[in-house]
Order: C-alpha cells, then sequence, then structure tokens
C-alpha cells in the first residue's frame, strides 16, 4: 500500500521503486529514481509534502525518506517499460517492433546475463489481440532464481488503440548462477632442486693380496751317524 500510495504522489517520470526498512528511530524510506531532481522538488518540497502525508494516511511516527539514484537506468526493469510506454505516447504503436528490439538492445548493452520484453494487448496492430517477446540471453523461467532474483515490471500505455501491456524481465550481472562454474588459474612456480654433495675424498680400496700357492719343500736328510734302517724326513712349509 505504501508503494502504491507514493508510486501515485511522485512523477512517473524517473521513480523506479522504493525499499521501506525499520530502524529504532523510525521507518526509513529509499526511494530509487533516474532523476533525484525531480522526486526531491525545488528545496525539498515535494519530499516534506511526502512525508507529512505518510504521517496522516499510515500513522507513521517519524518517516525518514531518502532518495537514491540508479546507477544504470539500462537494468532497471520500471525505467525500461516506461520509456516503453512514453514512446508508445510519442510514436504510436505502429513502431511498436522496432521499440522492443532497440528496449532489448539496451539492456543487453548494459550489461545483463539475460533479458525479456513482452509487449500485447488490444492496442497492438492486428486483427485482434496479439502478443510479441523479445527475448536475448540466458533467462531463468521456474526455480529460486526466477522467483527471487529475477528483476521484473509491468507498464500499461493507454492508447486510442486500445490499450498495451509492457511486462520487463532482466536477469542483472551480479546474480550468480548455480550452474555457473569458474576455474581459478593457480601459478606454478618451478624451482630447480640441486643435491648438495660433499666434496670427500674417497680414499682407495687396498686390495687385498690372495695368498700364493703354498710351496713345500721336502728335503731327504740323510744322517750318516744315526741312520737306521729307515730314512728320517724333514718337512719344512715357507710361506709369502
Amino acid at each position: 500500500m505504501i508503494q502504491e500510495f507514493i508510486a501515485k504522489y511522485l512523477p512517473k517520470q524517473g521513480y523506479s521503486r522504493i525499499e521501506l526498512k525499520r530502524t529504532p528511530l523510525g521507518e526509513k524510506i529509499i526511494v530509487y529514481t533516474t532523476r533525484p531532481g525531480l522526486v526531491v522538488g525545488r528545496r525539498g518540497e515535494t519530499i516534506t509534502a511526502l512525508t507529512t502525508a505518510l504521517k496522516e494516511k499510515f500513522s507513521m511516527e517519524n518517516p525518514q525518506i531518502e532518495v537514491a539514484e540508479i546507477e544504470n537506468p539500462s537494468l532497471d526493469p520500471k525505467t525500461v517499460a516506461d520509456k516503453i510506454v512514453s514512446s508508445f505516447e510519442v510514436f504510436g504503436p505502429k513502431r511498436f517492433k522496432s521499440i522492443g528490439y532497440k528496449s532489448l538492445q539496451n539492456i543487453m548493452d548494459g550489461g545483463a546475463k539475460g533479458a525479456e520484453v513482452v509487449i500485447g494487448g488490444r492496442g497492438v496492430p492486428s486483427s485482434r489481440a496479439k502478443t510479441w517477446r523479445f527475448s536475448a540471453g540466458h533467462l531463468k523461467k521456474s526455480g529460486d532464481i526466477s522467483q527471487n532474483f529475477i528483476k521484473r515490471s509491468y507498464a500499461t500505455a493507454s492508447l486510442k488503440s486500445g490499450a498495451i501491456g509492457i511486462k520487463v524481465s532482466i536477469l542483472t550481472p551480479d546474480i550468480i548462477l548455480p550452474d555457473e562454474i569458474k576455474i581459478k588459474d593457480v601459478v606454478v612456480k618451478v624451482e630447480e632442486v640441486k643435491d648438495k654433495v660433499e666434496d670427500k675424498k674417497v680414499k682407495p680400496t687396498k686390495r687385498k693380496k690372495l695368498p700364493k700357492e703354498k710351496e713345500v719343500i721336502i728335503e731327504n736328510v740323510e744322517n750318516k751317524e744315526e741312520r737306521t734302517e729307515s730314512n728320517e724326513w724333514r718337512i719344512t712349509k715357507k710361506y709369502s
């Protein structure tokens, strides 16, 4: 109710939406617009009158109204829908195709991931009511992203040929989709590792000398004085 009241009270040109917050000091209302000077009025007359009207109609003790400027109007569906309505009022419904494509192109140029503009109604040039859909990019039609994150807005252009309804849906670039996967580029530094070999003097290995063949010398000693019937033998062994 507060949003509808403020939308009717403020001028349509430039007004987008409001954000209501409750604080210990009172209700804080943030008005988003593309033309802050038009909403504020001369010396803040419009804001002062709106504050008084909110106190009387909705029994607000201390409403605090702030005006915030929209940085990128091409990503605001209410602003886009109002521009389409003003274009119909100036040029008529015969150029609805060029108006739809041009509005869609402006949205995509603003950085949107996906957008859709639907124009339909009795005022569309045809023998009967038709609906034209202009879409580009990636736009979710169901699920949590569609219900809570896609921005939508509606507007109506009242012409002599009949009423024309405009519906604008935008998927802004700040929304992260659950199926998006980003692969980080990790820089791996490869360093050469040199083994520290201590300079040690290698002692030459001593070869073991194998023993030479044993020499067996057998001497036949004959002792004439002590000689008996059998000769005595003395065996000596020499090793190198």
